[in-house]
């Protein structure tokens, strides 16, 4: 893994999806363009910081969630920068073994990636730089062969990914080729952005301003999100705000409106 040549094709110039999140997040590891991204949206949706805490942390509950049900094989895909609970340190707290996989196309998340590769001595993991829109070069990848048995269960992580994808870019049928080629007693999870919870009054000025950041995202609805789920096994609440996704009890959780974001996790028969 040669981190100085991912560092030499870093553009810092043009905003990126996993330095924006990470500048949302309060990491480090941004740039004035991600950050000039980042408060274009924040102008329109003043409430997108929180939108990306709570995001991540529903990707640690359904991460806990799937571990404690007995999958061991990860494989997030837009992981984006690592951040404290990571999918390893949740998976591999709950069963040491656990085998992650971790993929995102920005070279600045390899720079960063011996974060991701501290796995326990009895697990795995593993980092590849791909792109969601190249399943098959993802699937067929040595360093994931080498690292996660595909003819056994897999739990196939697409958290705030799929809304940087466009239909032009057939966004269902890149989750079809991934979820065909996974073991049955495999899961899905997703989490998207969503238009439902925007006043009709509210949706041009945050369109407008989507579209200047210059990493535009794509608001669907829950009749679209739920398309990526067709045929299987919604695990209980089903699609539902990622707030109000097994929550943690003990501890207030913000309005669904100020979230804007749609979760699911589904089994795979």
């Amino acid at each position: 893994m040669n981190s100085d040549s991912a560092a030499d094709r870093i553009d810092v110039t043009k905003p990126h999806p996993a330095r924006r999140y990470d500048y949302w997040l309060g990491g480090s590891a941004n740039y004035p363009a991600d950050r000039e991204s980042a408060e274009m949206v924040a102008e329109a949706f003043p409430t997108v910081q929180i939108s990306a805490l709570e995001n991540r942390k529903f990707l640690r509950r359904a991460v806990g969630h799937l571990a404690e049900r007995g999958i061991r094989q990860f494989l997030d895909i837009g992981t984006g920068l690592p951040t404290a609970g990571n999918v390893h340190e949740i998976a591999q707290t709950v069963v040491p073994e656990s085998r992650i996989v971790y993929v995102d196309n920005d070279p600045i998340v390899l720079v960063h990636a011996n974060e991701l590769l501290n796995s326990s001595p009895e697990g795995k993991t593993a980092y590849l730089e791909a792109d969601v829109r190249e399943p098959q070069r993802i699937l067929t990848h040595p360093d994931l062969l080498d690292t996660i048995d595909l003819s056994q269960p897999v739990a196939l992580i697409l958290v705030a990914i799929l809304h940087f994808i466009g239909d032009e870019e057939k966004p269902h049928d890149l989750v079809r080729q991934l979820r065909e080629a996974l073991a049955p007693g495999s899961y899905l999870v997703i989490s998207h952005a969503t238009g439902d919870y925007l006043a009709p009054e509210d949706r041009p000025a945050t369109l407008e301003a989507n579209k200047r950041s210059r990493v535009p995202f794509y608001l669907r609805s829950r009749e679209e999100i739920s398309r990526f789920f067709t045929g299987l096994e919604l695990v209980a609440p089903g699609i539902t705000s990622v707030t109000n996704w097994r929550p943690e009890e003990w501890r207030p959780h913000p309005r669904a409106e100020a979230v804007s974001m749609l979760g699911g996790v589904a089994h795979i028969g």
